[in-house]
């Protein structure tokens, strides 16, 4: 299963191109498989972990797909928009993740509480936050994925683990693909980590973060974000695709 996540976080970037194209993105498997194997697309967390999740299944891996509430460094409570797994392994329940982009985990995370995990230069947490308030302002007990910074652990995501059906995972994703108040409408978000670097494009600002805190920044012209796709993310596009992306960086001010 570790090798399994590491080869899809390796090969699969996050990048949400059919969300700014406004291009309808089904969720079936078939459907799936066609984009992200044989078209060497990206895709967001519905569509990579629903896949992933297919795919231990298919290999015998017991796997409960799960909501989560996006924190990224803030306890604000959040919409379920975040899809992520719990896959068993040797007896016991595993966190994995392939679809969260820059901040998520490169190899499973064993669900005990204060586990953590070291890929490279980077380590992720889980803690379990016991259950606080009471009445309508009480917050049940849930997990929550760390992620080491220079400056201390910053939130990833919570989680309760709740049983989700089908229905769910498509309100979920119509939300995060449509609503203007999502952060993946009207922009271009793409993103991989590996051992050593994050990379994220947001619209024509191109970053590189590392473990130690640096930060690099470069501003493309139009024209450099699809060639930008293709060799930082591996992302293949067709020759429409190109254009389309061209023509609304040339609307995109420097982030």
């Amino acid at each position: 299963m570790r090798a399994l996540q590491r080869a899809h976080t390796a090969a699969v970037s996050f990048e949400n191109v059919d969300v700014l194209l406004g291009r309808d993105m089904p969720l079936e498997t078939d459907a799936l498989q066609r984009k992200l194997v044989r078209a060497r697309r990206g895709g967001y967390c519905f569509e990579q972990n629903l896949l992933f999740a297919a795919v231990l299944e298919r290999l015998g891996f017991p796997v409960v797909r799960h909501l989560a509430r996006v924190r990224r460094g803030s306890t604000r409570v959040r919409r379920r928009s975040h899809a992520t797994l719990v896959a068993e392994a040797d007896g016991r329940p595993w966190l994995c993740d392939v679809g969260f982009g820059d901040e998520g985990p490169l190899e499973p995370v064993p669900l005990v509480p204060g586990a953590t995990v070291t890929t490279g230069d980077w380590t992720w947490r889980l803690d379990l936050e016991p259950a606080a308030g009471r009445g309508a302002a009480a917050v049940p007990e849930q997990w929550v994925l760390r992620s080491l910074h220079p400056d201390g652990w910053f939130d990833v995501y919570s989680l309760r683990l709740e049983h989700h059906v089908r229905d769910d995972f498509e309100a979920a994703h119509y939300w995060t693909s449509h609503h203007p108040r999502s952060p993946f409408t009207g922009r271009l978000v793409a993103q991989r980590g590996d051992d050593h670097v994050r990379h994220t494009l947001t619209d024509r600002t191109l970053a590189a973060r590392y473990a130690d805190g640096r930060l690099l920044r470069t501003e493309l012209a139009p024209d450099e974000v699809g060639p930008v796709l293709h060799g930082t993310f591996g992302i293949a596009l067709t020759a429409e695709e190109s254009v389309l992306l061209q023509r609304h960086a040339a609307s995109w001010t420097a982030s």
